[in-house]
C-alpha cells in the first residue's frame, strides 16, 4: 500500500513538471465582422436619427420607387404596448386595421306619461273586494222587558233562540239572573251550530240593549257570510212597566229602570243590512 502511494505521488511530480514545460497558449480574443470596414467609411457614416413611430408605409413605397437591392433600411424601433393586443400591427410589411368611425347612439324615446300614469294608478289601486251572495240572515230582537218581542215571534209563527227559554231549560226559572256568562255563551254556540248547518233564517230573543251586547252576534253571523238584520221594539218604558206587572214573571221594576236607561236604538254603522221598528198602536 505504501509502494502504490509513493508511485502515485511520482506521476503526479512528473505531470506538474511537464505542464510548466509546455508554454501556455494565448487567450482567445473576440473577432468583430465589421472590422473589413476603411476607417474612411466608418467617420462618413451619419447616426441614423430614432423614429418613435415610423410610418409603416415606408418599407412598401421604396421597394415600389425602385430603390437598390443592396442598401440596408433604415432599423425601426418598435413600441412597446400593453398586453397582448396589437403585437400583430408592428411587423413589416402589414398596414395597420383601420378604426371604424364613432357613430352616435340615436337617443331614447322617453315612454308616454299617460301610459305610465295608468300603469301607476292600476298599480296603486287595490283590488275589488269580490262579494258573494249571503248564505242566509240572522234577526236580532232589540227590546225591554215587556216590549212584546215573544209575542212577535208568536205571531209570525217564529220559534228563536230565546235566553229565557234557555235559562228555564239549564236552571227551571226563566227569571234567572246570575248565570248571564253561562246563559249567552251556550246561546251564541247554538247559532253557531244552526250557521255551521247553513240554515237559511236564524232568530235570536234577547234584549240586546247596547252596541256592545249586539257586536258579538254581528261578528259571529258575518265571519260565517250571513246578513244580518234588527227588529228593534220602539216601545216606551212605562208601557213596558205596566206590561210587566200582567206578566206570570216579573222582573222587578229598578231593573227594568236601568235597562231603559242602557237601550240603544240600533243602527246601519253597527253592520245591519235592514233594521225593522215596531211600535204600539194608539187606541183612538
Amino acid at each position: 500500500m505504501r509502494k502504490w502511494m509513493r508511485e502515485r505521488m511520482k506521476r503526479r511530480k512528473k505531470d506538474t513538471k511537464q505542464e510548466s514545460a509546455t508554454p501556455a497558449p494565448a487567450p482567445l480574443q473576440p473577432a468583430y465582422f465589421d472590422a473589413e470596414v476603411t476607417p474612411r467609411e466608418e467617420t462618413a457614416r451619419e447616426p441614423e436619427p430614432l423614429m418613435e413611430s415610423p410610418p409603416q408605409a415606408e418599407p412598401v413605397a421604396a421597394s415600389e420607387a425602385g430603390a437598390h437591392p443592396g442598401s440596408t433600411p433604415a432599423p425601426r424601433r418598435r413600441r412597446r404596448r400593453r398586453g397582448g393586443r396589437g403585437r400583430g400591427a408592428g411587423r413589416t410589411g402589414e398596414a395597420a386595421p383601420a378604426t371604424a368611425p364613432l357613430i352616435p347612439r340615436p337617443p331614447e324615446t322617453p315612454a308616454p306619461p299617460a301610459r305610465e300614469a295608468e300603469s301607476r294608478d292600476r298599480e296603486a289601486r287595490p283590488a275589488a273586494p269580490v262579494t258573494h251572495a249571503p248564505k242566509g240572515t240572522v234577526v236580532l230582537a232589540i227590546g225591554l222587558p215587556g216590549s212584546g218581542k215573544s209575542s212577535w215571534f208568536k205571531r209570525h209563527n217564529i220559534t228563536p233562540l230565546s235566553s229565557d227559554l234557555l235559562r228555564a231549560l239549564l236552571f227551571d226559572d226563566p227569571t234567572e239572573q246570575r248565570y248571564q256568562d253561562l246563559i249567552f255563551s251556550n246561546l251564541r254556540s247554538m247559532l253557531k251550530a244552526r250557521l255551521i248547518a247553513r240554515r237559511p233564517m236564524n232568530y235570536v230573543d234577547a234584549t240586546n240593549l247596547t252596541p256592545h251586547e249586539r257586536q258579538s252576534w254581528i261578528k259571529l253571523a258575518k265571519d260565517f257570510g250571513y246578513e244580518v238584520q234588527a227588529v228593534f221594539f220602539d216601545v216606551p218604558a212605562e208601557v213596558c212597566l205596566e206590561r210587566n206587572q200582567r206578566r206570570d214573571r216579573v222582573v222587578p221594576e229598578e231593573i227594568m229602570r236601568r235597562m231603559a236607561a242602557k237601550l240603544r236604538p240600533p243602527t246601519f254603522e253597527e253592520g245591519f243590512a235592514k233594521i225593522t221598528v215596531v211600535r204600539v198602536k194608539h187606541k183612538a
